[in-house]
């Protein structure tokens, strides 16, 4: 049985619990590869699983549904036989591209400290 949380504990509000979800998702590295590869322009699908490497099929499909839910992609279908699919991003979805490329760079500069630090961490706690 689940018991509700008392309404003075952090992260509870209903507005805080939206922001989580959302970023929750965008957090995610399956969504920040996808808007990142989608940035520069719309493309296929099959496009798309070759530049990200790695992910599924289905974790792909899941990512975009999500995204595309969001606001943030969208689909267009073109009346080819068989049919080609192509994504972009939305205005939305552009918006939020520059703070996800500035975030991987941060990450690329620093990655050399990060991985330093690691190391050491975890010769001292061996």
């Amino acid at each position: 049985m689940h018991m509700p949380t008392p309404p003075n504990q952090p992260g509870t509000h209903p507005s805080c619990r939206k922001v989580n979800e959302v970023l929750g998702r965008m957090g995610d590295k399956w969504t920040i590869m996808a808007i990142t590869m989608l940035a520069e322009r719309p493309r296929r699908f099959n496009e798309l699983k070759r530049l990200i490497g790695g992910i599924s099929q289905q974790m792909l499909t899941r990512t975009l549904k999500a995204l595309e839910r969001d606001g943030m992609v969208t689909r267009t279908v073109f009346p080819t036989i068989p049919p080609q699919v192509e994504y972009g991003l939305t205005d939305l979805g552009h918006s939020l591209a520059p703070p996800l490329l500035q975030l991987a760079m941060w990450v690329v500069d620093h990655l050399g400290e990060i991985e330093t630090h690691r190391a050491l961490h975890d010769e001292a706690t061996k």
